[in-house]
């Protein structure tokens, strides 16, 4: 898939701002604080409908603004089409398709696709949990809009699940039983549709990403991948094997719970174990191979999105070629080729060969406005 146009309004330090993109590869200029970020996250909205980097709509207006706005001209292999995603300080953002407002997110999830790496993707290898559930769920999204579904149904559920166990530590709601049974079978059944979804993609990541690793570290190192439940189950079991697990993990911790108030099994809490030569890889070696790691996730994850949609999605880089030494960044560069519209953000130009430059589309970002040079 390809961007043609993205058209911001009133969206973070943007007022009114048109760019058109005439390459398959674009160098988005400038210093930092300028507002090239700002223009990959709006990619990133229309992608999952989540920012990278906060969580309420309010925020990612203008300030003074009571709305925002992101229009996109994309083209696919098939037809052309039209996104317009309005957000509001107050009050629910809407979206539109074609001209046509669209009453379910599902129906606007899928029509981009993109993969984005930045210095902050890291935090994949060193940071914590959450951080490559999050990633994880990134990727489930776009392959499966019904997923987003999914996590607000268990997330809202586990809101009001840890709701009661806080309520009764502070001895302000009585441990009724039946209720907590209740709940206990919600989070069930909705954690589970989570996990299962989490393990199975992990499963075909693993192997495309062994591969790319493989091949950045010259066959020296051997990568695994694995999906962590608090649970134990195989993607085999019946559905009620799962949940038989799932709740049985829920009765053991239950102590546990009711004294520090919180819900200690569930998606929320699963992890991905990431190693080098059975080593974890957050405790192997240098930065360097911990940097191989990510690249190789990145590269694993264009290439499962391009295999189950049929087309290559969009690769956004944020400031990342500043932390990938030069021959990392020339694999990077050169695994890209022409076919997969790639857009890179960057403060210099020194880190691109002539090659890339003299193909390259360049913006220049300023305050809030791009210019072309």
């Amino acid at each position: 898939m390809y961007i043609n146009r993205i058209h911001l309004k009133q969206f973070r330090n943007y007022v009114n701002q048109i760019v058109d993109f005439t390459a398959s590869k674009t160098i988005i200029l400038g210093n930092n604080a300028q507002g090239k970020s700002n223009l990959l996250e709006a990619m990133q909205l229309l992608s999952t409908l989540r920012s990278p980097r906060v969580s309420r709509d309010r925020d990612l207006v203008k300030n003074g603004e009571p709305t925002a706005e992101i229009t996109a001209i994309c083209r696919r292999s098939l037809s052309e089409v039209e996104l317009v995603m309005r957000l509001r300080r107050e009050g629910r953002r809407s979206l539109g398709l074609n001209g046509v407002n669209l009453t379910r997110h599902l129906d606007f999830l899928g029509q981009v696709n993109a993969v984005c790496f930045s210095s902050l993707d890291l935090d994949l290898v060193r940071g914590s949990p959450e951080s490559r559930r999050d990633w994880l769920d990134h990727v489930l999204i776009q392959l499966e809009p019904v997923y987003l579904s999914f996590l607000q149904q268990y997330n809202q559920v586990l809101r009001q699940r840890n709701a009661l166990l806080k309520g009764i530590r502070q001895g302000k709601l009585s441990n009724d039983p039946t209720q907590m049974a209740a709940w206990d079978a919600q989070l069930v059944a909705t954690g589970t549709r989570i996990t299962r979804r989490r393990s199975r993609l992990v499963q075909r990541l693993t192997p495309i990403a062994q591969k790319w690793h493989s091949s950045i570290s010259g066959g020296s190192e051997l990568l695994n991948i694995v999906y962590s439940p608090k649970f134990q189950f195989q993607d085999a079991d019946t559905i009620e094997a799962i949940h038989g697990a799932f709740l049985a993990q829920i009765q053991v911790k239950a102590i546990a719970e009711y004294h520090q108030g919180t819900s200690l099994v569930g998606p929320h809490r699963d992890e991905v174990n990431l190693t080098i030569n059975q080593t974890p890889a957050k405790e192997y070696g240098s930065q360097g191979q911990q940097r191989t790691l990510v690249l190789a996730l990145k590269l694993a994850e264009l290439e499962l999105i391009e295999s189950i949609t049929g087309e290559p999605p969009l690769l956004l880089l944020d400031d990342v070629l500043a932390e990938l030494d030069l021959q990392r960044q020339n694999y990077l560069l050169n695994a890209i080729g022409d076919r997969v519209q790639t857009i890179i953000t960057t403060t210099h130009l020194g880190a691109f060969d002539g090659g890339w430059l003299n193909s390259a589309q360049i913006l220049q970002v300023e305050n809030g406005s791009v210019k072309f040079q």
